[in-house]
């Protein structure tokens, strides 16, 4: 059985600025362009099955720029639809509109739940087990929708994802341990 490899994309002007980034389709900033080519670098000589993608531009560009060749864009690999809250930061929301409000509980208003983001990372992850079954396999992401898949692959509800950080163009690998799925290396 293969691992699943879970990319983060390489930074941008909002990632950096610690804005809530989901459909806005932004491109990498310069040093983004060259944190993709390292983990091109980290990921030499590993050879994927499959390659799963986000069809945002910062996730294209980071497979592109580390030489992943994407075998499908997936539309579930966007990142959690942050509705009314996009480009806002948690700082914002918390003084402006909701000083309790936790995306990993309370979702976004005009945006996804938690249920909801868990539900498309379980048909990826569903993909990704099949594909798995003949090798190593690759899915380039965002940062929460990434921690929601990598708690799912432990079969940790949606909102355990919080209790998993994921900084921008880290790679962490999900895989088996007697037959049982756990977290090979996060963040890394």
């Amino acid at each position: 059985m293969g691992e699943v490899v879970l990319v983060r994309h390489g930074q941008t002007e909002w990632s950096a600025a610690h804005r809530h980034t989901s459909y806005t389709d932004i491109d990498l900033t310069p040093d983004g362009v060259e944190q993709a080519r390292v983990i091109g670098r980290r990921l030499a000589g590993r050879a994927f099955v499959a390659v799963f993608c986000s069809p945002r531009k910062r996730a294209l560009r980071t497979a592109e720029l580390a030489g992943l060749t994407v075998s499908e864009v997936d539309a579930d690999l966007v990142e959690w639809d942050y509705g009314e809250y996009e480009g806002i930061t948690t700082g914002e929301i918390h003084r402006t509109r909701d000083p309790h409000w936790n995306l990993w509980t309370d979702g976004c208003p005009g945006g996804e739940s938690p249920d909801q983001v868990g539900a498309r990372l379980d048909r990826v992850l569903a993909k990704a087990r099949v594909a798995a079954e003949r090798g190593d396999v690759a899915l380039v992401g965002h940062g929460h929708a990434l921690r929601v898949a990598g708690a799912r692959w432990v079969e940790l509800p949606p909102s355990g994802g919080g209790k998993l950080r994921l900084d921008t163009a880290t790679v962490s690998v999900l895989g088996y341990e007697h037959r049982r799925p756990v977290i090979h290396h996060w963040n890394s």
